[in-house]
């Protein structure tokens, strides 16, 4: 769609990023209703790309990257309506090109978007290894 417009949003709200995270069904498997969790969490990312169509709000990426060697893209949330354009593509190609395409991007996919990387030319890595977190 050329009529959306990216850009990195530092300052994106609280408001309109829990907006988008509802709309893009991410809000599941997010702390939408702890404001303060959110606020946190878009205050300390590196790097948050929107994607918007006449200013409304319709896609996101927030990313963690030391700038040199990783990158980790924490966020990607495209409005249901806006899905299916390209739009989370280039949210990750904006991305990667802001923390230096040096990096490795690295992602955990939702369950119901794990087609849509290798899709896109995102390679699997058989060893991923954390800890969940205790609320």
């Amino acid at each position: 769609m050329s009529d959306i417009q990216y850009q990195l949003d530092p300052e994106l709200s609280v408001d309109e990023f829990i907006a988008v995270l509802h709309r893009s069904t991410l809000g599941e498997r997010r702390p939408v209703d702890d404001r303060e969790r959110i606020a946190g969490m878009l205050r300390h990312a590196d790097l948050i790309v929107t994607a918007r169509r006449a200013g409304h709000l319709v896609g996101v990426s927030r990313a963690i990257t030391d700038f040199h060697f990783c990158t980790y893209l924490s966020d990607l949330a495209v409005d249901m309506h806006y899905q299916r354009q390209g739009i989370g593509q280039r949210l990750i190609d904006e991305t990667h090109r802001a923390a230096g395409r040096q990096t490795m991007l690295v992602l955990i996919a939702a369950p119901a978007a794990q087609s849509y990387y290798p899709h896109i030319g995102m390679q699997p890595h058989p060893s991923c290894w954390y800890f969940p977190r205790q609320e």
